[in-house]
């Protein structure tokens, strides 16, 4: 190739890279937490405040999703169909959700997902240790994740003891089968290795009241803007 035809190629590079760098993609921002941890009350809380600050630029989703596929993981827990069934329905449910995610970051939005894959890969990979063993279940998860998931640039993980968490549970009408001490301290343990292998993670106590978790939570996003 002469020097003129890699300068030119050279040229085309830079310039498409400008280009994409110029069309402004929004922030894709996940909530993750055992149940209790109080990430969905969080969630509303946060997502009204960017509202108001941003009309029109935010928006508020989660999974299980609103559409049949999340009806379907939804009956697949009330059921209680295998761990595999049951963690292949969630990918089934977040590769379409994943679409939706890529065309509102697309249009420049903030996104603000409660769960999303490390949900799957931390209650599903502690459900499957014991027909797959731990290591061997978080790995095939983030396998079957990989190829549809749209990476956040932030993830809140909300931490809390177990034992604080339950007795939330407790005060609200209804327990799933997620829902039981021995199994989030496992799923908590998932959390946090997740946490650690992950440098877009930002741990919030979540024991704090839920008006101090918002402001870090807001503090950790606008950091991000």
């Amino acid at each position: 190739m002469s020097a003129m035809a890699q300068v030119e190629k050279d040229s085309l590079v830079v310039g498409a890279s400008a280009a994409a760098a110029s069309a402004k993609r929004g922030l894709f921002v996940v909530l993750e937490g055992i149940d209790g941890s109080g990430k969905s009350s969080a969630a509303k809380g946060i997502f009204e405040a960017l509202a108001r600050e941003m009309p029109g630029r935010v928006v508020l989703t989660s999974e299980p999703t609103d559409t049949w596929l999340g009806d379907c993981v939804r009956r697949a827990n009330k059921e209680g169909l295998s761990g595999t069934t049951e963690a292949l329905l969630f990918v089934a449910d977040r590769a379409e959700h994943s679409l939706r995610i890529a065309q509102w970051l697309g249009e420049g939005k903030v996104v603000i997902c409660d769960r999303y894959f490390a949900s799957t890969v931390a209650y599903q990979g502690a459900a499957l240790k014991t027909s797959m063993g731990e290591k061997n279940a978080i790995e095939w998860l983030k396998m079957v994740n990989e190829p549809i998931i749209v990476p956040p640039d932030l993830t809140l993980l909300f931490t809390i003891r177990a034992e604080m968490a339950m007795e939330r549970v407790r005060q609200r009408s209804g327990v799933s089968k997620f829902e039981n001490l021995d199994y989030l301290r496992d799923v908590d343990l998932v959390y946090r290795s997740l946490c650690m292998d992950d440098p877009n993670y930002i741990t919030i106590d979540a024991s704090r009241p839920l008006a101090q978790v918002i402001q870090i939570a807001l503090a950790a996003i606008r950091a991000k803007l």
